[in-house]
């Protein structure tokens, strides 16, 4: 978390460019105080209405993940799904999902320049990041809907169960 502050806030966007922080981690009360609105950053806290996350997911333009330690993140899938352009660091399963341009990957070394760089060029390509968000939500009904997910685990069935079955024994 610390790591997109520091970028944001070097980035120096201008206040027509917002951070909005959703979620309540153990930072929050130390990092608060230091990254404020006075730096375009506004902190939403724990929101647990699926809806209202949504919402404000649908109201941004571009979703960062900087997390060091993630399996698959779900806040990454949802924010696909709402056709952001999604950058994350390359961790657990979400470097995968954003493969084969879905969205831009970092890599956990150097993340806050990483992010530090590419903050003005998103600003300023917006026909970028619409096709990112495209490319995500694209990957995102393809690869990760529930109904794509069940049929490929019912034919994994059909394939499983249609295999000879075979037994093994010991006589003793």
């Amino acid at each position: 978390m610390e790591t997109l502050l520091r970028a944001w806030k070097q980035a120096k966007l201008g206040l027509d460019c917002k951070l909005v922080i959703v979620g309540d981690g153990p930072m929050r009360s130390s990092l608060e105080p230091f990254y404020g609105e006075d730096l375009g950053i506004l902190w939403l806290g724990f929101e647990p209405d699926e809806r209202r996350r949504i919402e404000i997911l649908r109201g941004c333009d571009v979703f960062i993940l900087p997390s060091l330690v993630e399996g698959l993140s779900l806040s990454l899938l949802e924010a696909m799904a709402c056709g952001l352009a999604c950058l994350a660091t390359d961790v657990g399963a979400d470097g995968e999902v954003l493969q084969d341009e879905a969205g831009i990957i970092l890599k956990t070394q150097g993340v806050s320049s990483q992010i530090r760089t590419l903050l003005p060029l998103l600003r300023d390509h917006p026909t970028w990041i619409r096709a990112l968000g495209q490319k995500a939500r694209q990957r995102v009904v393809e690869s990760y809907a529930l109904s794509a997910n069940i049929s490929r685990l019912e034919d994994l069935y059909g394939d499983v169960l249609s295999q000879p079955r075979v037994f093994a024994g010991s006589s003793t």
